[in-house]
């Protein structure tokens, strides 16, 4: 006989309500509770009725993340946690693709109003491409990334103060002529382009170094394909060999590693990299990169709370809240 919720508060020693609870994720539970809970319904092998709890609380269960490319292994990495952490504390998770499409957050906004997804996980790349600014009525929803704004939540890493971070760790190195792959181009310009830049010429500032537009190499595709591309093209138009190169994103790295590697410069001993994410493969690289964490599993935990909280009280004032990440130092930009 399948098991129902009055089984597993019995058993757990709790009431019904704290069961629904812990299903539901939008009140907070202690998490020692909590686990006894989720650990009696493992036992009994108890599945929550999620439509019949949509009929009587008016919710689907499911929240909307979109990303802007789904193609990345960053990308790869924020879906696996958000959808590990979501699941967690009962919600199913709908993954979209928005790239630059306003009319791709229209629909999901529309979405959310028929009440087809309960919230939004947003992740635009400028608050230009985005529907937020012009929308009215907005449902619950929480903006996960670099774009600043005071209209909605705001859940994101530093990009700024990271990449003056990882900037001065270069200048520590010995590097004075430091390139950045991902600088704002004329067709690209992303709030986390922007922003990384900014932190780069900071600290370059802070130095007293110049500040020299032909090391800020613009890139419209951040893959390692595009990278390369716009690395070879700086290359092969003249520019001096860098002491280091600062990508904005893992992938872009490794992109210019290999174009590095075509060119017979070696990496630390001629140029040093660094990226952006610490993704999977980034240990893996020929030479190990250095890079700037974060760990994707708060991130994800930290904006689904917040949407929790925003949808058990929509009247909450907007929160910006910041991911804390460190610069993980490996061989190629020198132990």
């Amino acid at each position: 006989m399948r098991a129902t919720m009055r089984d597993v508060a019995s058993r757990a020693g709790v009431s019904p309500k704290t069961v629904s609870n812990v299903i539901n994720g939008v009140v907070f539970v202690r998490p020692e509770t909590r686990e006894r809970v989720e650990q009696v319904m493992a036992e009994l092998d108890y599945v929550p009725n999620l439509s019949a709890r949509g009929l009587r609380n008016g919710r689907s269960g499911v929240l909307a993340l979109a990303l802007p490319h789904l193609s990345t292994q960053y990308s790869a990495e924020t879906v696996g946690a958000f959808v590990e952490v979501a699941h967690s504390r009962g919600w199913a998770i709908q993954v979209e693709e928005t790239g630059a499409e306003p009319t791709r957050e229209i629909e999901l906004l529309s979405r959310a109003r028929a009440h087809l997804v309960d919230g939004l996980i947003l992740n635009p790349i400028t608050l230009e491409d985005s529907v937020i600014a012009q929308a009215r009525n907005l449902p619950p929803l929480v903006l996960i990334g670099e774009v600043e704004q005071s209209l909605v939540d705001l859940v994101g890493v530093d990009s700024r103060a990271s990449a003056y971070e990882m900037t001065r760790h270069l200048i520590e190195r010995g590097c004075r002529r430091i390139a950045v792959v991902g600088s704002p181009a004329s067709e690209f310009q992303t709030a986390t382009s922007r922003q990384r830049t900014e932190g780069y010429r900071d600290a370059l500032r802070e130095e007293g170094l110049p500040l020299d537009a032909e090391l800020e190499i613009g890139c419209g595709d951040w893959t390692a394909a595009g990278a390369a591309s716009a690395f070879s093209a700086f290359l092969d138009g003249g520019g001096a060999v860098p002491d280091a190169v600062f990508c904005f994103t893992d992938t872009m790295a490794i992109g210019v590693l290999n174009v590095l590697w075509r060119h017979g410069l070696r990496v630390p001993e001629n140029v040093r990299v660094a990226g952006f994410d610490n993704t999977v493969d980034s240990p893996y690289a020929v030479p190990p990169l250095t890079t700037v964490t974060f760990d994707r599993r708060e991130l994800a935990k930290l904006a689904i709370e917040r949407l929790e909280q925003r949808l058990a009280d929509e009247s909450l004032e907007p929160v910006r809240t910041r991911v804390p990440y460190r610069l993980v130092v490996r061989e190629s930009t020198g132990r």
